[in-house]
């Protein structure tokens, strides 16, 4: 029999953070816990973390449902993908992207060549959970948010399954899938 794996201490984590030499971009759906995972894991790296959707809200001064609104979702696509980019090309230790990032070609390609892309996947009944407790996602707006998010899922898993690391959520702790990705990235190194 093999003993079961450990968890990676502080001196693991240290190890498998002085390997990671590109920053590392968080992609999934809305809801599977991008930005906490991403603090938690930043923390865990004794890195910075950045969320693309708080940095575009910032650089337009104006919140994502406010930019749905007024110029639709092509122009807010537009200024994610240059956002990413500029997120990207600083190297930020790890980056949160909103759940439609990854299928833009550009960003995509731009994430594969220059970071660590990891997909966080989510059962739909628990993205339907976590989603229902804030209303401030645009695409949710009108309709079942179970037959949204499936459909979405649908539509972008072929996108996400690029990513060269995949890591599923759970209702544990976020500490949790953060341990995970660092275990996941430490193989895939």
């Amino acid at each position: 029999m093999h003993p079961e794996p450990s968890t990676p201490g502080k001196a693991e984590i240290a190890a498998i953070a002085n390997r990671i030499d590109r920053p590392i971009v968080l992609v999934g759906l809305m809801g599977v816990g991008k930005s906490t995972v991403g603090r938690k894991l930043a923390g865990l790296l004794n890195s910075d973390f950045r969320d693309a959707d708080q940095e575009i809200e910032e650089a337009a001064a104006m919140t994502i449902p406010e930019i749905f609104e007024q110029f639709g979702e092509a122009y807010f696509r537009d200024g994610e993908r240059r956002v990413i980019a500029r997120l990207v090309d600083e190297a930020h230790g790890v980056i949160a992207t909103g759940g439609g990032a990854f299928i833009n070609d550009e960003t995509r390609a731009l994430i594969l060549d220059q970071a660590i892309a990891v997909w966080i996947d989510c059962e739909i009944e628990t993205l339907v959970e976590r989603t229902s407790r804030r209303d401030t996602r645009p695409l949710l707006k009108d309709g079942n948010p179970q037959e949204i998010l499936t459909r979405l899922y649908r539509e972008r898993e072929p996108f996400y399954s690029q990513a060269p690391i995949r890591v599923t959520s759970s209702d544990g702790p976020q500490h949790d899938t953060a341990m995970a990705i660092l275990e996941a990235i430490d193989r895939w190194l």
